[in-house]
């Protein structure tokens, strides 16, 4: 497995378990019961982190759409530099980051996360132009 696979492994893992703490605060607000419940006009409201927490869940899986198929890519060219291996790791780094600063509520620090891991991005889509 190259170290990107390993990143890109790590990244789908992490958003894949993004929605635990924000159901488990959905269980603490509306019980069990509520939170099973289809959704409706009338339900407690989330804590703030929590609705945070979602919406940094949607934006993680709308760029895992894009980084996702860059280290494909990548891994079907054979193509593995010290430089891709590095913008894989910044960009999972960079996808706790903005998790953990929106979660928190820290609009600045939340978009620059989200910059650096689009940036790390560029770098994988530059390394596959080069490549072709």
């Amino acid at each position: 497995m190259t170290r990107e696979l390993f990143w890109l492994t790590c990244t789908v893992i992490l958003t894949g378990i993004l929605w635990v703490p924000y159901i488990i605060n959905r269980c603490q607000v509306r019980g069990l019961a509520g939170a099973m419940a289809n959704p409706s006009r009338n339900d407690k409201p989330q804590s703030e982190w929590a609705n945070r927490l979602m919406f940094a869940h949607d934006n993680a899986v709308e760029n895992l759409v894009i980084f996702a198929p860059l280290v494909l890519i990548l891994s079907q060219l054979d193509y593995s530099t010290k430089w891709t291996a590095l913008a894989c790791a910044v960009y999972f780094w960079s996808r706790v980051a903005h998790l953990i600063v929106y979660a928190l509520g820290l609009p600045v620090f939340r978009t620059l996360a989200f910059t650096v891991g689009f940036l790390a991005q560029a770098v994988l889509a530059l390394a596959i132009f080069k490549v072709l």
